[in-house]
């Protein structure tokens, strides 16, 4: 990195700002940034645009990418605050350093999704990572990040790099970094990078030069083969139930990303020959032309899934994010016009479960077979995400972990049978990938809900299964997006200083700070407010994005005979309940 781009912003004048890119584009290695930045730099003496040209240009040089537990993700574009060739390169020689000085030869598999620029990132990093002395293995063409996190294990990998930004606007591109057994000496195995590794990487990152500078080999690392892929897939098989299947139609999507192959294939393998995917979003394209937002928590994003679905006469939409580590879940719901602030619903009565709703039946799934093979093991979700998970656990069993917000950390659980996240994660087979997989967890849905169709059943008949069980748990959330990310903190800050008193009517009784840890959890930023009516909020800032999120959970008793009336009735309650916490939290944020 140059020496002359500052770690904090400032108010620097234009010339200052000019200086900075001029040296910035002295060391760059790519003409076409280099040509970005001198369009960008005339502008700052016309006129009309002056004022937004040198508004872009301290956005992209008053700070600098930083490298974090979540790797680097950003908008692509030249310059130290963004995504880019230089600080690709600038990512990879830190990696190489920390990694050669912890082994002699470490090994590195290196994946990328079919973004802009994926590809490029992807190789310049496998350059970097051999001039550096390392063992790399290019995977062989644009793929699933779960694909990648598998390679780590399966190959024995010291590391692994996969060139993504998920679930990302288009604009962007991101850099997740894996860490294997000979590093990580633990469950985390394979796992994404967490403190201290991450901090030592970015320290390692600083200390780069000039990205022209930086040593790349021509050649010298390996492109695998297809049969990296054959080998995952041949994983996911082994979840395999073994039961002949009835004729459940299933309509998917993979939002444009690079999953439509691998999806189609496994659910296969799995013994799905009725899967009708939406045409327009099967095949990789990093404009995302149908999309505003590839992400498929947000209003919209499966809307041609769902029509296709009502169409079709489908029993069941899958969707993957584009980089297919995510799995959201569609059904048709006759109650859900009852339902306040019913996620994402189709008029033909189709909705998406929330992710916590997919967490709750792969987790009893998960916790049934564990409890009648009588193996044991732990049940894992992000503090974020609902409580039933531990009911769930208690009630097979089972242990039940609580980790930070990531899969980073639900990963590094030990003995962890099942984990999952409310934003869409879950890992229904950690042997194999040590991070959430939207593609075997797309599998033990169909399978899920297979086996219930054969018994006249459905994944909502489950769901009221669980909450007989376990009690009713209804969860939901409030964001608000920030253009000055300042009010993230004063926003926090606020909050600390003056949590509301009362919500939906149940007073607060207890407020929780995370910053000073909570039940032997590391301290991240966030709060938890629990009411006397047991309903809980988490509000903490988003780590990928300039918002701050409120997660609510609503809880009620529910008779474990409770007829399905009954069910319906206390669930549009605990809607109303769940939307006057949203109402109550918006002074809150701002809103």
């Amino acid at each position: 990195m140059s020496p002359d781009t500052p770690t904090a912003t400032e108010a620097i004048s234009t010339d200052d700002l000019v200086a900075r890119a001029e040296a910035w584009m002295a060391a760059d290695v790519d003409d076409a940034d280099v040509a970005e930045l001198r369009n960008l730099i005339a502008k700052t003496d016309h006129p009309t645009v002056a004022h937004l040209a040198v508004a872009e240009l301290a956005d992209r040089f008053s700070g600098t990418l930083q490298f974090g537990t979540a790797g680097l993700r950003g908008a692509m574009a030249a310059g130290p605050n963004r995504m880019n060739r230089a600080v690709v390169i600038a990512a990879a020689a830190g990696l190489g350093a920390f990694l050669t000085s912890e082994l002699r030869t470490p090994r590195v598999v290196v994946g990328f999704d079919a973004r802009h620029r994926s590809a490029d990132f992807a190789r310049d990093t496998a350059a970097v990572l051999v001039a550096a002395g390392a063992e790399v293995q290019l995977m062989p063409a644009p793929g699933p990040t779960p694909v990648l996190a598998f390679a780590v294990r399966h190959l024995s990998a010291d590391a692994g790099v996969m060139v993504t930004a998920s679930h990302n606007p288009a604009a962007d591109n991101g850099y997740k970094v894996y860490l294997g057994g000979r590093v990580v000496a633990d469950a985390g195995q394979g796992a994404q990078i967490v403190p201290p590794y991450d901090t030592r990487i970015a320290e390692e990152i600083a200390r780069v030069g000039a990205a022209k500078d930086v040593p790349r080999a021509e050649s010298g690392w390996t492109v695998l083969g297809p049969e990296i892929t054959h080998e995952y897939h041949a994983a996911v098989a082994t979840l395999h139930d073994g039961r002949p299947r009835t004729r459940l139609r299933i309509v998917t999507t993979s939002l444009h990303g690079v999953g439509g192959a691998a999806l189609a294939h496994v659910l296969a393998e799995a013994g799905f020959a009725d899967v009708v995917p939406v045409e327009e979003q099967a095949d990789p394209d990093p404009d995302f032309p149908t999309v505003a937002f590839p992400n498929p928590e947000e209003p919209g994003a499966i809307d041609m899934a769902l029509a296709l679905a009502q169409d079709a006469h489908a029993d069941l939409v899958i969707a993957n994010d584009p980089d297919a580590d995510r799995c959201a879940v569609a059904v048709v719901d006759p109650q859900y016009g009852t339902y306040q602030g019913a996620e994402t619903a189709s008029s033909q009565g189709w909705r998406m479960l929330h992710g916590d709703e997919v967490g709750m039946l792969l987790g009893w799934d998960a916790a049934e077979r564990a409890a009648s093979a009588g193996t044991g093991g732990t049940l894992a979700c992000s503090i974020v995400s609902s409580r039933a998970l531990a009911a769930i656990a208690a009630r097979h069993g089972l242990e039940h972990a609580t980790t930070l917000t990531g899969f980073k950390w639900i990963s590094r659980t030990p003995g962890l049978v099942f984990g999952y996240e409310e934003a869409l994660g879950y890992c229904v087979d950690p042997a194999h990938v040590r991070d959430k997989d939207g593609l075997s967890a797309a599998v033990a849905v169909a399978q899920l809900a297979d086996r219930l169709a054969a018994q006249g059943r459905t994944l909502l008949d489950r769901l009221d299964d669980v909450a007989r069980a376990c009690g009713l748990h209804v969860t939901g959330q409030l964001s608000a997006r920030y253009e000055d990310l300042a009010r993230i903190e004063s926003t926090m800050t606020s909050l600390r200083e003056a949590p509301p008193s009362v919500l939906a009517g149940s007073p607060v009784n207890s407020v929780h700070d995370l910053a000073e840890g909570l039940n032997g959890l590391p301290p991240t930023d966030g709060v938890v407010l629990l009411t006397a009516d047991d309903t809980r909020v988490i509000v903490r800032p988003s780590g990928t994005e300039p918002k701050v999120k409120c997660y609510i959970e609503v809880v009620a008793p529910v008779d474990p005979a409770a007829s399905v009336a009954a069910l319906s009735a206390a669930r549009v309650a605990a809607r109303e309940r769940l939307a006057q916490v949203q109402a109550d939290l918006r002074p809150v944020l701002g809103l």
